[in-house]
């Protein structure tokens, strides 16, 4: 089940090893978001760094995409990417798709 929001997604950094998305994972917002992350993982000071989703409000297969694009990165820059708090469509996406184990692992 998607939650209704449009409120663009902001991903701030809360520690040098973890970052924190708030509001929308979306096909409106994806591509912020994605650049947003992207940016904030390449300057992380640490090389394991965790993504909490806890504050997202809404969520779509783009926001999964997003997810995957973010570990994609930090796999490329030899960092790890961990997610907790993966919104439960996501995580049906996820399953749906085949991918659950790439965002569980991580």
């Amino acid at each position: 089940m998607r939650l209704e929001s449009s409120a663009p997604a902001e991903i701030v950094s809360v520690a040098g090893d973890r970052l924190a998305v708030r509001g929308a994972l979306t096909f409106a917002t994806a591509r912020r978001a994605s650049e947003a992350g992207l940016r904030e993982i390449g300057t992380a000071s640490a090389r394991l760094v965790t993504v909490d989703l806890a504050a997202v409000t809404a969520a779509d297969s783009a926001g999964l995409a997003v997810c995957l694009v973010w570990l994609s990165s930090a796999k490329r820059a030899g960092r790890e990417l961990r997610f907790s708090n993966l919104p439960a469509h996501i995580r049906s996406l996820a399953r749906i798709s085949e991918v659950d184990s790439l965002l569980e692992r991580a």
